[in-house]
């Protein structure tokens, strides 16, 4: 029996199969773009317009600067205090995220490596504490505040966003380090490693692309919160960059270049930190999922 062997046929199958991925990929990349473009064009847009004066704004809002002047970016130095609310953020977001992976880390290690009595209900509170909104502690926290006598202080803002960090950190942390090798552990047990060195030098350099995660994720959200700084630290010497657009937008609320200017300063640290760890981020979020 003759097979029914056509070289031509299996080439065009061959030609349409790869025809139908790239269609897919396109549409898919054509997608994504789109979706980026909610984002990135925005951000262009006000990057375009702190160049810019309010009057050259109003008349045509979607031109190119005719030059690129600094006269906004000198003002917003003249005017508002950028370089202490700079400090104060920097300061207040490094410290919460330098606590958050600390004790997250080792809170996770201990959930993911050891066993012991209540850790299922352990493992259960957390997630329930997830569910929590912040906004209902905001009341107590706040006495408490005043009683310790930590009201506009660093401390003010470290403590509630370090304790409300700590629970996505466990969970993340914990998750990824499950996928660890048990294998790795207990060789180093038998070469006379105590757990802490174990933690350090075998669990942390493991996890780096968690840890990578969780602190641009925690300085995400610690830099951004508006809320607490206005709470918490009232005072104008020890509030945070996000305060300061708060008040531009007040203050200044005619002066579009200035208000442009303001955001983008506001949003050059997070866009610093996620370049940095942007290669950590989708392998921190996607490696812990899988136990293998």
């Amino acid at each position: 029996m003759k097979a029914n062997f056509s070289p031509k046929k299996i080439l065009n199958n061959i030609q349409d199969y790869f025809i139908e991925i790239s269609m897919t990929k396109f549409v898919i990349y054509m997608v994504l773009i789109a979706w980026a473009s909610t984002t990135i064009l925005p951000l262009l847009w006000v990057a375009n317009n702190s160049f810019r004066t309010t009057t050259q704004i109003v008349d045509a809002p979607f031109s190119l600067p005719d030059s690129f002047d600094l006269a906004n970016y000198i003002n917003a130095s003249e005017r508002i205090n950028i370089l202490n609310s700079y400090k104060n953020s920097l300061i207040m977001s490094g410290t919460t995220v330098l606590l958050v992976l600390l004790f997250g880390g080792m809170a996770g290690y201990v959930m993911a490596r050891f066993k012991f009595r209540f850790q299922n209900f352990i493992n259960k509170m957390i997630v329930v504490a997830l569910m929590i909104p912040a906004f209902v502690t905001v009341v107590p926290v706040y006495e408490i505040f005043i009683k310790m006598g930590i009201v506009n202080t660093y401390l003010a803002l470290i403590l509630p966003h370090t304790a409300g960090n700590l629970v996505f950190a466990t969970m993340m942390l914990s998750a990824y380090m499950s996928s660890v090798s048990t294998e790795i552990e207990e060789a180093a047990l038998l070469d006379g490693a105590n757990r802490w060195q174990i933690f350090t030098r075998i669990f942390v350099p493991i996890s780096r692309p968690a840890f990578a995660t969780v602190g641009i994720f925690t300085f995400l959200w610690s830099y951004n919160d508006l809320f607490s700084a206005l709470v918490f630290v009232p005072n104008k010497s020890v509030q945070p960059i996000t305060v300061l657009l708060n008040q531009v937008k007040s203050q200044y609320g005619t002066d579009l270049g200035l208000q442009a200017t303001a955001v983008i300063v506001t949003v050059i640290p997070v866009l610093l930190v996620y370049i940095i760890l942007q290669k950590h981020i989708i392998k921190g979020l996607t490696q812990g999922a899988v136990k293998g």
